[in-house]
């Protein structure tokens, strides 16, 4: 009996593979395996590994690609009842193995189930307002006639897909921020190859089952590990009319280069900012940034990573929220009492050490944890931190949190703002002024008040500024990127 739970997942999987043991991989339409063998690790477990399936071949890729050439013939004029019903299917299917694919994530990936469940529930909420986005793309009727020569026109506007998109997803989100990707793509006409991550692709080989019943024509969607030498084709092709990637700030700025003409939308990343006002309700600020900080190991890209307290409530909320903090389970992310799962790697561990200690060398202190234990890391809670560190200047992404105190409102928005990241802040006040205050001065994708900068519900428009990358995503918001705006100007006679 395997101590993972996995004996039972995966009822539905494809019979014509050469080996049982491993996921085959989704090629327009169509099951295959490769001589490309790729172990999937488990977090928890190192040397237990989650399951396996294949890298695609050169020769695999192609196929794909021209095979998501070839259907764009036919999704382009799917009418709007097709696509539609098609991401209905995909998220009814996604819901039906929701427990199922809950565990896959919580143990290829290390999240703890809750936080894995949480995420199928929003990839079925994504799915179905890709359903409702699909029915309802739509243009606009603009008058013409604003000077003598274009008296009797009229202008009407639609949207039309582009073509293939090339789409690559990060680990931390291994389904939802994969269904970012398909759910627009598909609601809009548009064929799509997906890179899942090499870390824990299974999740979307699992949902792939799901999107083979859908009925979309042959070609719509392949979704092929990949490489990283064979990903770097996927960025440079230019049959692909569309780069969508989530993923680090350096990679994802070294694609935007090669990728060549096609458009682009990245979403970075970040060390997001909260501030705590003097009028903050220190209870409810507590309970959520507590979550913010350190939900996922703190691997999450818009995870708080620098705390600006008012100086009033400074003491108060450092020591309540080391409290709340001290408190959090960490452990099996297959325990539904668990809080903290392992972080993805011991690459993550090793980093998240050396900053740490480094932040201590230069005069930092640590207020709760900063020790590794193996393939995790404890909630940490810094202070006295130089802005310098790097704990404070990129991205740790990992399970820390750096606090420092204001005095006035002002300079907190410029310590927020005192980043090359611009992805969400979160605003804990009840002054309208200040809030209004920082919707209008932070230099960030999304203020959320009252709430973490973690905070994200799927028909948002969600993306940042500056190194965080550019475009948004979103159901709705993608859909823009993915196809292009088209006048038709109808003149009258005379």
């Amino acid at each position: 009996m395997r101590r993972d739970g996995l004996e039972n997942i995966r009822p539905h999987r494809p019979p014509d593979v050469t080996d049982p043991a491993a996921h085959p991989i989704y090629l327009a339409g169509r099951w295959v395996d490769s001589p490309n063998r790729l172990t999937v690790t488990n977090p928890a477990r190192p040397d237990e590994p989650a399951g396996a399936t294949y890298f695609a071949t050169p020769d695999q890729y192609e196929e794909a690609v021209t095979a998501a050439e070839a259907a764009f013939e036919r999704t382009r004029r799917l009418p709007a009842f097709e696509r539609s019903a098609a991401l209905r299917r995909i998220s009814s299917g996604i819901a039906a193995r929701r427990e199922e694919i809950g565990r896959l994530i919580a143990t290829e990936s290390g999240k703890p189930i809750r936080d894995a469940l949480n995420e199928v529930d929003r990839a079925v909420l994504t799915f179905r307002i890709g359903a409702e986005e699909a029915e309802r793309i739509g243009g606009e009727v603009i008058p013409l006639d604003l000077n003598p020569a274009s008296r009797g026109r009229t202008g009407i506007t639609r949207r039309f897909p582009i073509g293939p998109i090339a789409a690559i997803s990060p680990f931390n989100f291994p389904l939802n921020l994969a269904a970012h990707k398909l759910a627009p793509a598909i609601a809009s006409g548009n064929p799509i190859v997906l890179k899942p991550p090499s870390k824990d692709p299974l999740t979307m080989l699992t949902v792939a089952e799901v999107i083979a019943e859908a009925g979309l024509p042959d070609g719509s969607v392949s979704i092929l590990p990949m490489t990283r030498e064979l990903g770097d084709r996927l960025v440079s092709d230019a049959r692909f009319k569309l780069l969508t990637f989530t993923g680090s700030p350096d990679v994802g700025w070294k694609m935007k280069e090669r990728a060549g003409k096609k458009k682009v939308v990245l979403e970075l990343g970040g060390n997001a900012g909260v501030i705590v006002d003097a009028t903050a309700d220190l209870d409810w600020a507590v309970r959520r940034v507590v979550s913010g900080a350190f939900s996922y190991a703190g691997q999450i890209c818009i995870s708080v990573q620098r705390l600006f307290v008012h100086d009033a409530v400074r003491e108060d909320f450092v020591g309540r929220f080391a409290e709340a903090a001290r408190g959090l389970k960490v452990g099996d992310p297959l325990d539904p009492t668990t809080d903290v799962g392992p972080m993805v790697d011991a690459a993550a561990v090793a980093r998240t050490q050396e900053w740490v200690d480094e932040a201590r060398s230069m005069g930092g202190r640590a207020l709760l944890g900063g020790t590794a234990d193996g393939a995790f890391f404890p909630p940490t809670i810094l202070t006295d931190v130089p802005p310098s560190a790097r704990v404070c200047a990129a991205e740790a992404f990992a399970p820390l949190v750096v606090v420092s105190g204001f005095a006035d409102f002002a300079d907190a928005l410029r310590g927020v703002n005192d980043s090359r990241y611009g992805l969400q802040a979160g605003v804990f006040t009840n002054d309208l002024g200040h809030a209004w205050s920082a919707f209008e001065e932070l230099e960030v994708g999304g203020v959320v008040v009252n709430d973490v900068p973690t905070y994200r519900i799927d028909n948002m428009p969600y993306g940042g500024s500056k190194d965080s990358g550019i475009g948004r995503e979103g159901v709705r918001y993608a859909i823009e990127d993915m196809t292009e705006l088209r006048i038709m100007v109808l003149a009258g006679p005379g």
